[in-house]
């Protein structure tokens, strides 16, 4: 079994890690291209994960054109968005739950640090029915850079008080392995698009199927060593 390197804390992505939000901006996205007459495929919205709001806009213009409408998309994917998650709700991922049960009962601390605004972020988490899971959430309105700088994350340790090479970052997007790379701080990649990123492998100190892989290693190597 593989062993983790030494951590106090454990910070979570948001987006393609605790809950699915992906597939619904997924289905969003392209419901409001075909209507504007530019249809993007899956492989396309799914490139966009991790990446913050700046970044998105920058690769829908590029995909889209100098002409591309961004609020005209902004408006039509919100009220697409809005329509899936009203009626379905947002799935929380596989393992989430059992974790942070984990945690929690063990005092080890632990938060969430995304690269979506706080209002988003907290409409997610309410739409996924775990809005009470945590007591400290950073969010890309807290920091000057969102990632893959270190901001976020680096704001997370601090809020925990715990230094950073003593956090566990565990992040399903290369944007944000690269983020606690840039953080130095150790990390586990859950990739949430598959093929997964092979420089973001490399760079995670683990890669993992899911959360609840990664609970198993908690409990078996670090809470109960043989």
């Amino acid at each position: 079994m593989p062993k983790l390197p030494e951590f106090s804390a454990v910070i979570f992505d948001m987006d393609g890690l605790v809950v699915d939000t992906e597939l619904t901006y997924c289905i969003a996205w392209q419901k409001a291209s075909l209507e504007m007459g530019c249809e993007f495929s899956k492989e396309f919205c799914l490139s966009m994960s991790g990446l913050h709001a700046e970044d998105v806009e920058k690769k829908l213009i590029a995909h889209g054109g100098a002409e591309f409408d961004l609020a005209h998309f902004g408006a039509l994917s919100g009220q697409y968005w809005r329509q899936y998650v009203n009626e379905f709700g947002i799935p929380v991922k596989q393992g989430f739950i059992n974790l942070s049960k984990l945690l929690k009962a063990n005092n080890i601390a632990f938060c969430l640090a995304t690269n979506s605004r706080r209002v988003n972020a907290l409409e997610c988490l309410q739409l996924a029915l775990i809005d009470n899971v945590f007591s400290t959430i950073v969010t890309r309105d807290d920091v000057k850079h969102g990632k893959p700088a270190a901001d976020i994350f680096l704001f997370a340790a601090k809020t925990m008080g715990i230094p950073i090479t003593k956090c566990l970052v565990v992040e399903d997007s290369a944007t944000g392995i690269q983020a606690a790379v840039n953080a130095k701080a150790p990390s586990v990649f859950i990739p949430s698009v598959l093929p997964f990123d092979d420089t973001a492998a490399k760079q995670a100190d683990h890669l993992m199927n899911n959360l609840d892989e990664l609970a198993e290693i908690i409990f078996s190597s670090y809470l109960h060593p043989v």
